[in-house]
C-alpha cells in the first residue's frame, strides 16, 4: 500500500495545498489540532474515537472511555488488538495527582518448556501457530483498571462493541489493508477462516463486516465480569480447542492469571518528565535515548539535518543494545532499571557517539548494578483532568492465527519474542512473560501532566517516542506536526525482537518521505547504511492539556485515526 504520508508530500510538492488548508513551510504536510474545551479521545479508528466520547458525554470516566474503545479496536481492527491480546497503561488521576501503571501481560503456558523447543528441531520460537501463544492479558486489565478508576458498568462499556459486532461496521482504508495481508499466513489455522475472512479473503475497504461470535463472547464478560474468561465456559473452549491443535496453554495458566500494578519510571529532558513503564516491556529504552540526546543541542542543528538524524540513530543502536541485554520479566531477573535510566550513566555510553562515524559494532553496557538483564494505541482525558494512555496488541499483525471456533479473536503470538538460550534474561520458561514492545507513555511539567501520547509498530515504539519527544521540545512542532513529520527507523542486522544478539554491521537506517537529500548523502558518508522504505513507521495519537483550558488532540494520517472531542 502507498504511504499515506507519500501521497500527502505528492499534494505538497503539487501545490495542491495552500496557506488556507494546510501548514506550510515544512518538508511534509499536516493539518490542524483538534481543540475541545470538556473532553478528548484520539484512536486509531473514527468510529471507535465516537464510542469513547459517547462513554464520557454519558458521565464515563477517561478510564470507561478507553476500556470501550480498546473492545471496539477489537473488533474493527483486529489487525493490531483484541481479547486475545496484552495490555499496557498508564493513568493521570486528578483525585490523587499521581501516575498509576499496569502491566497486562500474559504468561507462557506451564506445561511448556524449554526441552519442547529443542527436541523439537528449534532454534527460535515460530511467529504462528500455538507455540508462540501466551496467556492473554487484556481482558484482566480491563477489569482491574476499572475497578480502580471506572464509573460506569461494564455492561455499557462493552454494549456499543457488542452492537456492532452484531450488526456491521465498515471497515476502514489502512485496516482492510493489513486484514486482507494477514489472511494468505493465517488461513491454514483452525478457526481463522471461518470467523475473519469471506469467501476466504479480507473484508474490501467499506465493506460491512460483522462479528457474532465476538460478540457472544464480550456479553458473556459483560455478565459474568472477568472470571467469565478466565475461569468459565470460555475458559474450558480455549482448553479444549489448544488440547486438540497441539497447543499448550490451558484453563489452569489461564485460572492463574494475574496482571500487575506497577510504578512509572522517567527521566527529566529538558524540563519535561517522561514516564514510562518499566520491564518486561521497552519503556525505558525511550528514557535512555532522551538521556543521551540531552547532552545535544538539537535545536541547533534543526529537524531533518544530518546531525539530528545521525545523534538519534547512534543514541538508539546504543539503548537497543541494553535492551537485548538486560530487558526482561522481573519475576525471573532483575533488570537494573535505575541505573539504565540515569543520567550517569547516559554520559558514560554518550561517549561511545562519534559526531563524524557511524558506529558498526555496539555491545551492552555495564552498569553498576551488574558488577558483581502490530499493536493499537489510544488515549482518552475527561472533564474531571483524567487521563489514559492505553495501549494494546495481539503482537505479529493478527497474532497467531489461533481463533476457537465460535469466541471471535485471535490469540496473540507475544511468545515468539522469547528467546530460546540458557541463561539469558530473556530465556523461555514456563510461566514466564515475554520480553514486550508494546509501550504507552506520558509526560508531566512541575507535577501536572502534559501528555498523553503513544506510537505503535514493535521496535519502531521508542525510536517514534523519543522522535515525537524531540519534535514537540526541540523542533518546536505542535501536537499533530510532530506526529505527520516524516520520522526515522533503525533496524538492526539481528532484529526483528526475536534475536537478541549486539549489532555487528551497523544496521539499516530507513528514512521516510520528507528528508533533504542533502543529509541522506551526509548520512552515508558517516557510514550509515540508508534505505527508502514507504513503511511502517509506527501509528501516532496523543492529547495534550491545553493552557488555555480543555485539551489539544492529534491522529497521524499514516493510519486510519481520528482526534475529537466535545
Amino acid at each position: 500500500m502507498a504511504s499515506r504520508c507519500g501521497l500527502l508530500f505528492a499534494l505538497l510538492a503539487m501545490g495542491a495545498a495552500s496557506g488556507a488548508d494546510r501548514i506550510t513551510g515544512k518538508p511534509f504536510a499536516t493539518r490542524s489540532e483538534v481543540y475541545a474545551p470538556h473532553a478528548m479521545a484520539a484512536t486509531s479508528q473514527p468510529l471507535v474515537t465516537q464510542i469513547a466520547l459517547d462513554v464520557m458525554k454519558q458521565g464515563g470516566s477517561a478510564l470507561d472511555a478507553a476500556v470501550a474503545a480498546d473492545a471496539a479496536l477489537g473488533l474493527m481492527e483486529p489487525t493490531g488488538s483484541g481479547v486475545g491480546g496484552d495490555l499496557f497503561a498508564i493513568v493521570w488521576d486528578p483525585k490523587t495527582h499521581k501516575l498509576y501503571g499496569y502491566n497486562g501481560s500474559g504468561r507462557s503456558p506451564k506445561s511448556l518448556t524449554l526441552a519442547e523447543f529443542r527436541k523439537r528441531g528449534l532454534t527460535a520460537i515460530p511467529p504462528y501457530g500455538p507455540l508462540p501463544v501466551t496467556v492473554p492479558g487484556a481482558v484482566d486489565a480491563w477489569f482491574a483498571l476499572h475497578d480502580r478508576f471506572g464509573k460506569l458498568p461494564m455492561q455499557d462499556l462493552l454494549a456499543p462493541t457488542i452492537r456492532y459486532a452484531r450488526e456491521g461496521f465498515p471497515v476502514s482504508e489502512v485496516i482492510a489493508y493489513y486484514w486482507s495481508a494477514s489472511v494468505p499466513r493465517l488461513s491454514k489455522f483452525p478457526g481463522f477462516s471461518e470467523q475473519f475472512t469471506r469467501d476466504g479473503r479480507g473484508p474490501r475497504t467499506g465493506e460491512m463486516w460483522k462479528r457474532p461470535t465476538l460478540a457472544d463472547t464480550l456479553q458473556k464478560i459483560a455478565d459474568g465480569g472477568r472470571d467469565a474468561f478466565y475461569k468459565g465456559e470460555i475458559a474450558h473452549r480455549i482448553d479444549a480447542y489448544f488440547k486438540a491443535n497441539g497447543g499448550f496453554l490451558s484453563y489452569e495458566d489461564l485460572a492463574t492469571h494475574h496482571g500487575d500494578w506497577v510504578e512509572p519510571v522517567s527521566t527529566n529532558y529538558r524540563g519535561y518528565d517522561i514516564w514510562e513503564l518499566p520491564p518486561n516491556g521497552q519503556g525505558i529504552a525511550t528514557l535512555q535515548i532522551m538521556n543521551l540526546l540531552e547532552g545535544y543541542d538539537l535545536k541547533h542543528y534543526g529537524f531533518g539535518s544530518p546531525e539530528h538524524v545521525h545523534l538519534f540513530v547512534e543514541a538508539k543502536k546504543l539503548a537497543f543494545a541494553d535492551r537485548a541485554r538486560f530487558y526482561a520479566d522481573p519475576d525471573f531477573y532483575r533488570t537494573p532499571v535505575a541505573e539504565l535510566i540515569s543520567k550517569p550513566y547516559a554520559d558514560q555510553r554518550r561517549k561511545l557517539i562519534d559526531m563524524d562515524k557511524a558506529a558498526r559494532v555496539v555491545a551492552p553496557g555495564t552498569p553498576k548494578a551488574l558488577d558483581e538483564g502490530d499493536t493499537v494505541y489510544l488515549t482518552t482525558a475527561d472533564a474531571n483532568g483524567m487521563m489514559v494512555s492505553l495501549i494494546q496488541s495481539n503482537y505479529r499483525g493478527m497474532g497467531s492465527g489461533m481463533a476457537p471456533p465460535g469466541l471471535g479473536f485471535i490469540f496473540q503470538d507475544r511468545g515468539e519474542q522469547f528467546v530460546l538460550q540458557q541463561g539469558h534474561p530473556n530465556a523461555f520458561a514456563p510461566g514466564k512473560r515475554p520480553f514486550h514492545t508494546i509501550i504507552p507513555a506520558f509526560v508531566t511539567k512541575a507535577g501536572k501532566p502534559w501528555l498523553s501520547f503513544g506510537v505503535m509498530g514493535g521496535a519502531m515504539q521508542p525510536q517514534g517516542h523519543a522522535q515525537i519527544l524531540m519534535n514537540l521540545i526541540d523542533f518546536g512542532m505542535n501536537l499533530q506536526e510532530a506526529g505527520d513529520a516524516p520520522r526515522i527507523q533503525h533496524d538492526g542486522s539481528t532484529e526483528p525482537e526475536a534475536q537478541y544478539q549486539p549489532m555487528a554491521d551497523g544496521g539499516e537506517v530507513d528514512l521516510e518521505s520528507g528528508f533533504p537529500y542533502e543529509t541522506v548523502r551526509a548520512l552515508m558518508r558517516k557510514g550509515h547504511s540508508v534505505r527508502f522504505a514507504d513503511g511502517p513507521y509506527g501509528g501516532y495519537q496523543a492529547i495534550m492539556v491545553n493552557p488555555q483550558g480543555g485539551y489539544i488532540g492529534a491522529s497521524e494520517s499514516r493510519k486510519d485515526g481520528q482526534a475529537a472531542g466535545y
